[in-house]
C-alpha cells in the first residue's frame, strides 16, 4: 500500500471576488509514495476507466480516441440507477513523464452540477519510486454551506482511497 506523505491537506480557498470568501469550494491535496515506477504509477493514475474500479458506485466512459492527450474527453457517471448524475471533465494538460522525469496532468470539471479541476503529478522518489500528488478543487452547484465541511472531508477521504488503490503494487 502506498505510503501517506504528511503533505495531505484540506481547505478552503477565496473566491475569485476581491475580498469575498466562498465557503463552497473544496480544495485539497493527497501524497503518496510508492514502489512503483514514475511511469507506472503514471499509468495508472491516468487510466480513466480504471479509475471505476475503485471509486463507489462510477462509471466512466471516454468520449475521444486513444492516446489520452490535451482535449481527451471523459463522463464519470456516479449513481445508481436513474439516481445519479454526470461529471464531465477534459484533459487541459497532458505531460506524460520523459524517462527518469516528472508527469504532469490537469483536468476540468465541465459539468453542471460539480465544477472545478484536479491536477495530478507524478515524480522520481528514492529509490526507483514515485511520489504521486492529487490536488483538486471541487465546486458543487445547490450546496448548502453546512455540508462544506463534511464535503472535504468526504471528498479527501473518497480520492485517498481511490489513489491507494490505484497505486497498490
Amino acid at each position: 500500500m502506498p505510503q501517506q506523505d504528511p503533505c495531505t491537506t484540506s481547505a478552503v480557498r477565496p473566491a475569485a471576488r476581491a475580498g469575498a470568501y466562498d465557503p463552497l469550494v473544496a480544495l485539497f491535496a493527497l501524497a503518496r509514495v510508492t514502489p512503483l515506477p514514475v511511469d507506472e504509477a503514471w499509468r495508472r493514475l491516468t487510466d480513466w476507466e480504471r479509475h471505476a474500479d475503485v471509486v463507489p458506485l462510477t462509471r466512466i466512459t471516454v468520449l475521444t480516441p486513444p492516446p489520452t492527450r490535451a482535449g481527451t474527453a471523459f463522463v464519470g457517471r456516479t449513481g445508481a440507477g436513474p439516481l445519479g448524475f454526470d461529471d464531465p471533465m477534459e484533459v487541459v494538460v497532458w505531460e506524460p513523464p520523459a524517462p527518469g522525469g516528472p508527469a504532469r496532468c490537469r483536468l476540468e470539471k465541465r459539468g453542471g452540477l460539480v465544477r472545478g479541476w484536479a491536477e495530478i503529478e507524478v515524480r522520481p522518489h528514492g529509490a526507483g519510486g514515485a511520489r504521486a500528488v492529487w490536488r483538486e478543487e471541487l465546486s458543487p452547484r445547490f450546496l448548502p454551506p453546512l455540508l462544506d465541511r463534511p464535503l472535504k472531508w468526504a471528498a479527501r477521504w473518497m480520492f485517498g482511497r481511490a489513489v491507494d488503490r490505484l497505486l497498490r503494487p
